[in-house]
């Protein structure tokens, strides 16, 4: 048993401390999770929404600290009930959200590792396993430095922790692990490999003939049946290949211009997934960056997700003077954790991201 607890001491431990930090290293995507989460369609906890980011910090920090705690043996009453609380918590959150089909990300270690809903289950069941061997068995979790030590660790791990969020939140993610990252081609992520796999559906068709009811199964052509067409359902059977980036576009009246966007040569994207919601001072900040780059010969675009009215007003406002092009808010979010942001793209390819305080670095 004393090497069982050690195993489960040690796994529970790194995999906290790993999964908080990959989350506090991108808290502004996780607090788009946590939205998701409170959203209407979920858990109906929409009051909490405009808290998202502040608990999102909290939640990921408590999170990584709880691993510490654990691999040290510091507090170990507090540790097991915090950790047998928060798994209980996100197993029922991630069964939830399996069984029901409301998320289909869970978001447990940020874009490092996207998990199912139901992969995310599994996972928490394991993670429950492993702490209830823990929470019975205190006794073996000993502290592995001097007990005057250890409130002095958690405490500098609390500050070093507070200390990134505030830096990933005034500048942009440590580690990139979404798909627009530098270095990426745009046009090369979200094209199809040739021996890509295809979807696979299973089709079920209903007839009436006769007064009964008579179901045909096929992958996709209509059967020759007798009798009345009813119905069909699709259900599908294995998902087929997805392009890293598959809901990008550059639309302007009607019309979707990447491909000849992503052939400019220098090109540098203004990005704000929401101009109601963006940070007004950016614009004054980046305003002198926008204006050096059209004299270096650089097509300035904005991106956002916002209606033609309000980016008119937008433009009055912050006497803007280059077009906006409109995608999906989702992927605006994903493209660049700052609103607004800046991206710098040459043929296709993202050779630069800055937050909007880091404007001056372009």
């Amino acid at each position: 048993m004393k090497f069982i607890v050690g195993f489960a001491r040690v796994f529970v431990g790194l995999l906290f401390i790993f999964s908080g930090f990959v989350k506090l290293n991108d808290p502004i995507g996780f607090s788009y999770k946590l939205e998701e989460y409170f959203g209407e369609a979920v858990l109906n906890l929409e009051f909490l929404i405009p808290y998202a980011l502040v608990l999102a910090i909290f939640i990921v920090i408590y999170e990584l600290l709880l691993g510490i705690t654990l691999l040290i043996g510091y507090a170990p009453k507090f540790t097991k009930w915090s950790l047998l609380l928060m798994i209980v918590f996100f197993t029922f959150l991630t069964f939830y959200s399996a069984y029901f089909n409301k998320v289909t990300d869970c978001g447990c270690f940020g874009d490092a590792i996207p998990l199912t809903p139901w992969q995310s289950f599994y996972k928490d069941i394991i993670l429950l396993i492993l702490i209830l061997i823990l929470f019975f068995n205190e006794r073996f979790i000993k502290p592995i430095f001097a007990k005057a030590s250890l409130k002095w660790i958690v405490f500098a791990a609390s500050i070093g922790c507070l200390y990134f969020a505030y830096h990933v939140l005034m500048h942009l993610p440590a580690i990139d692990f979404r798909p627009y990252k530098i270095g990426t081609h745009i046009p090369d992520a979200m094209s199809f490999p040739e021996d890509a796999k295809e979807a696979v559906y299973e089709y079920r068709w209903t007839f009436q003939a006769d007064g009964e009811e008579q179901i045909i199964v096929t992958s996709g052509n209509y059967p020759e049946a007798a009798g009345e067409f009813m119905g069909v359902e699709t259900e599908l059977v294995s998902e087929g290949y997805t392009p890293p980036i598959h809901d990008f576009s550059l639309i302007k009246n009607d019309e979707d211009h990447l491909d000849e966007l992503m052939d400019e040569e220098k090109l540098l994207v203004i990005v704000a997934y929401n101009l109601s919601e963006t940070e007004n001072e950016g614009w004054n900040t980046i305003k002198s960056a926008i204006n050096q780059a059209e004299k270096s010969g650089y097509k300035v675009i904005g991106l956002t997700a916002s209606g033609d009215k309000a980016i008119d007003n937008f433009k009055d406002q912050f006497e803007l003077n280059f077009d906006f092009y409109f995608a999906d808010e989702t992927a605006i979010k994903t493209i660049v954790r700052a609103n607004p942001g800046i991206v710098e793209i040459q043929k296709g390819i993202i050779t630069n991201k800055l937050h909007w305080n880091d404007a001056d670095e372009l």
